[in-house]
């Protein structure tokens, strides 16, 4: 059987008998290697100013990991440089917050030729190569100087904006325009492939008569809409199970018979934290009856401490809590309980089960799976309600949710009332809507989904088909 080569930014190897490290990538990832053997490769998170420090490799039941560190300059210029101070902000659409410099762009461009070399010591002939996300773009174009003429495949986690947005990105062509090296890419929603295939035309690719084909210096590439999912069934079962641990007890009890709203989000200005509390001191300003008998419940871990806009955000969050909660809170009853630590997948689902809401509203989201993690955690009987921000990927699945603009805060606040009083009969009937459609495209669906999308695009007969759209 050929082997599957997944390649992230990070990698985190799993101590011997534990399960992998929580998160969407790691989820996935097993779902990949479920029955197929594989390579996982990624930076090991550390730093090693060694030149010659050579990849780690460790053996985990069907999985061989392969880490290798990054030097200083390396994880400076690549990492917190132009991934997370360029193409983070401005694929987010936001220009105003995107830094850039020659020297951070260098170093992009090296770390992924780094990743070239390491990566091209594990790989056969036949392995086919799945990129994950905005960090390693220009990979393919590493790998094919190389010599590797593998199946490769990508796939955007956060959004793509518009070409005119995508064009602001300085030297683009380096970085976002030899995406196109890949065979297949993959984005979460037919918006962000629509953005990228407008690019490729703009940028003299012709495309082909299937509409997903795109033919740029010679080379064709595919694009497609592949929504990431979550692992619905046992997310539930973790859900059903949490719900009687002695952490949801007690967290039950602290809120004293009150409704309880729920937040969760890294801390990054993309996920409109600040316009959620906002919104939420509109509602207890507006709506005084709803004045402690609701707590919501902000969890918040923090990310990426050493770049300057999240330290601001970060200082920002904690002065308009601690304002809503000096203003309206009481010597028995916090509004806001604003927590910047993370907790484990069962505890988290069991606090989504217990929430009457989830105010899952981010400014601009690749898909969020919060969303659908929310939605698998709820008892089908007695169901909470979903807040749900439109410019987050997952509104094109979830139609049971409460639309909102993040950016108008007394519609956020709207809705967080009539989640409140949403009667049980409706709650159910948007309940069962969502659920149907998480459990349809779940985790193993995407991924079997892209690879077979991705192992199709170099059979002979497919090529020779894909060649003839162009002739």
């Amino acid at each position: 059987m050929s082997r599957l080569v997944i390649v992230s930014n990070r990698v985190t190897v799993p101590e011997p008998g534990k399960p992998p490290p929580p998160g969407g990538l790691a989820i996935a990832v097993k779902a990949a290697f479920k029955n197929r053997p594989g390579i996982w490769f990624g930076w090991s998170g550390k730093i090693d100013d060694n030149p010659n420090t050579e990849p780690t490799v460790a053996e985990r039941d069907n999985i061989t990991y392969v880490v290798t560190d990054l030097a200083t300059a390396d994880y400076q210029e690549y990492y917190n440089g132009f991934a997370n101070r360029v193409l983070w902000p401005i694929l987010h659409y936001r220009v105003d917050l995107a830094e850039f410099s020659r020297s951070d762009l260098s170093g992009y461009l090296r770390v992924n030729g780094l990743f070239a070399d390491k990566l091209s010591q594990f790989l056969q002939p036949d392995d086919t190569i799945w990129v994950h996300d905005y960090h390693l773009i220009p990979l393919a174009r590493e790998l094919r100087s190389r010599g590797h003429q593998n199946p490769l495949g990508f796939f955007l986690h956060i959004p793509c904006p518009p070409p005119d947005l995508l064009f602001t990105i300085p030297r683009q062509e380096q970085s976002l325009g030899v995406m196109s090296h890949y065979d297949l890419i993959g984005f979460q929603t037919d918006n962000d492939r629509d953005n990228y295939a407008r690019y490729l035309q703009i940028s003299g690719a012709h495309m082909g008569r299937d509409g997903q084909s795109y033919q740029h210096e010679g080379r064709v590439t595919r694009i497609g809409t592949f929504p990431v999912g979550i692992e619905t069934a046992e997310y539930a079962r973790d859900a059903e199970h949490a719900a009687h641990s002695d952490f949801l007890r007690e967290l039950r009890e602290s809120l004293s018979g009150r409704q309880l709203f729920v937040g969760v989000d890294r801390l990054d200005y993309s996920k409109g934290i600040v316009h959620r509390i906002e919104a939420f001191d509109h509602f207890l300003e507006t709506e005084p009856n709803w004045r402690n008998r609701v707590v919501f419940l902000q969890i918040t871990p923090k990310s990426r401490a050493e770049i300057p806009e999240y330290g601001d955000m970060g200082r920002a969050v904690n002065e308009l809590v601690g304002d809503v909660n000096g203003r309206y809170g009481e010597a028995s009853w916090t509004p806001i309980r604003y927590i910047n630590r993370p907790y484990g997948r069962e505890d988290l689902a069991g606090i989504f089960r217990l929430a009457a809401a989830a105010l899952v509203t981010p400014l601009r989201d690749g898909m969020n799976l919060v969303a659908k993690e929310y939605v698998a955690a709820q008892d089908a009987e007695d169901p909470g309600v979903l807040i749900l921000s439109q410019f987050a990927g997952a509104a094109a699945e979830l139609e049971g949710a409460l639309i909102v603009n993040p950016h108008e805060t007394e519609g956020m606040a709207a809705a967080m009332k009539t989640a409140l009083l949403m009667p049980r009969d409706e709650r159910k009937s948007r309940h069962a809507v969502m659920y149907e459609a998480i459990a349809k495209n779940d985790i193993e669906h995407w991924v079997e989904t892209f690879l077979n999308s991705l192992t199709e695009s170099k059979k002979p007969p497919f090529m020779a088909q894909i060649r003839s759209l162009f002739s």
